[in-house]
């Protein structure tokens, strides 16, 4: 097992190599380290409903804190912003010293009415700020000359009001005074923290605490979403606890099960033109990604995958790679073009004094991603996913259809395994009068495709990832 681990492990390294992939690297690096462990099911399902509902949830004062993280303006943001927007830091473990920090972003019009949202990036260890709110959703992206900022004209805040949150802490601005904190996150303290945060948000934010609230992420989201929506539930029958009024989860390419992401990843290589039909026969004739089993001639043709693959970027596979990491004169960025190097431009930006101090942040070396040792995490959140369903919770599932991290076949592979029954079949929806994607709906869950997206839809379909969070919070059907 271990050994076949660290050749897929080896082989998604030599894909990334030129590409800014962060996210994706860490996500395997992750899943390269749990197959290894073969980490039992049952022993975690058996003891989830107790950790987390025994868990003690620490809330604090936070009179004038509302107030004191607004932000006046962002350095280089363009004129006419016409939203309010907040930064700082909520403490969930005052004895560690733990702090997460979050950027929240109200809606432009109805934002006494719209939803609130929570957004969470993967890995696990990347920034939700810097890839959520910089470069995917948020209602600003980073000009390529790293110092200025300019609209996005089809952010999530035009619907909700979102809150980007930075967990655990050691991402990006979040922290803990403990050391030992860095080294013992996982799936549990993860959910048990950021359900904390919440409690605390919403003392410091209190027009919020009857909003309708939603959970949306992607990547290892796929993990994060559901165990937080759980640890929610299960809290809320607490007669002392604040009841957060969650009604649903939505995530995007999302990492659910290790059982089908394999054949997933060797199926869409081959789908997509990028295997030969031989390497693809040899790989499912001689690998067993059920158990593992390991065997030369397997190991042989998951080689042959990948040099037949070659590198590309693996968070879509027909975007261009960033060929200059470096800060051009430019200033004059569109959302309607994707480019290849942002990560370079906003992690310049994030590291500026000025910003930080706008943010209201300890000075900080800022970066996207953190390694963790995450030991603490099942092999699949299916289970969780049915107790949401039968919670009546609104979930949707959607896929980047060109991320082959996370690929749409993994993710229908993973959905077969529920065995749901059709409520309405696969149809295309429409944004313009062209496709925008693909959707089909079961009992108790929706799955939807972003035609022409990557791993962080997004930044790559920016108006049609608009479009299906929309269908998503409003409880309408996505455009025929």
């Amino acid at each position: 097992m271990e050994k076949l681990a660290n050749l897929v492990m080896l082989c998604l390294l030599i894909f990334c190599k030129f590409s800014n992939a962060n996210q994706e690297i860490y996500l395997h690096r992750l899943f390269k380290s749990r197959i290894s462990q073969n980490f039992p099911v049952s022993d975690y399902w058996e003891n989830l409903h107790e950790i987390r509902e025994s868990s003690r949830v620490y809330a604090a004062p936070q009179d004038g804190l509302m107030q004191a993280d607004k932000i006046e303006k962002l350095p280089g943001q363009p004129d006419g912003v016409d939203f309010d927007q907040y930064a700082g830091y909520v403490t969930v473990d005052p004895q560690a010293g733990r702090a997460l920090f979050y950027y929240f972003v109200e809606s432009p019009e109805n934002s006494s009415t719209n939803p609130l949202v929570l957004w969470l990036n993967g890995g696990p260890g990347c920034s939700s700020f810097g890839y959520g709110a910089m470069e995917e959703l948020g209602p600003f992206r980073v000009n390529s000359n790293g110092r200025t900022l300019f609209r996005n004209n089809y952010a999530w805040n035009k619907v909700a009001n979102v809150i980007f949150l930075e967990s655990p802490a050691g991402v990006g601005f979040s922290y803990s005074n403990t050391t030992s904190d860095y080294y013992n996150a996982g799936d549990t303290s993860t959910a048990n923290d950021t359900y904390t945060f919440l409690i605390n948000w919403l003392e410091r934010f209190p027009q919020y605490k009857t909003r309708n609230f939603y959970v949306t992420g992607e990547s290892y989201a796929g993990h994060y979403a559901p165990q937080l929506a759980y640890t929610i539930l299960l809290n809320n029958k607490n007669p002392n606890q604040t009841v957060i009024n969650l009604k649903g989860i939505s995530i995007g390419n999302a990492y659910i099960d290790d059982w089908t992401i394999s054949p997933g990843y060797y199926d869409y290589f081959w789908s997509h033109a990028m295997n030969s039909d031989e390497t693809h026969k040899g790989i499912f004739t001689f690998c067993n990604f059920e158990n593992g089993t390991e065997s030369d001639k397997c190991n042989n043709f998951i080689h042959k995958a990948y040099n037949e693959v070659g590198v590309i970027d693996t968070s879509n596979i027909y975007a261009p790679q960033c060929q200059n990491p470096a800060l051009k004169n430019e200033s004059s960025g569109s959302v309607n073009f994707f480019d290849p190097c942002m990560d370079t431009y906003v992690q310049y930006y994030l590291n500026i004094a000025e910003v930080q101090r706008a943010l209201h942040v300890k000075p900080t070396n800022w970066t996207f991603c953190r390694t963790y040792n995450f030991t603490d995490m099942p092999r699949t959140v299916l289970p969780i996913i049915e107790n949401l369903m039968a919670s009546d919770l609104k979930i949707w599932l959607y896929s980047g259809d060109l991320d082959a991290n996370v690929p749409v076949t993994a993710t229908r592979y993973a959905i077969n395994r529920l065995k749901l029954q059709t409520k309405n079949i696969w149809r295309a929806w429409y944004l313009d009068n062209e496709v925008g994607g693909y959707v089909v709906e079961y009992n108790g869950l929706t799955f939807v495709t972003v035609r022409g997206a990557g791993h962080t839809v997004p930044s790559y379909q920016p108006q049609r990832a608009l479009t299906m969070i929309s269908s998503f919070l409003q409880g309408t059907p996505l455009p025929f």
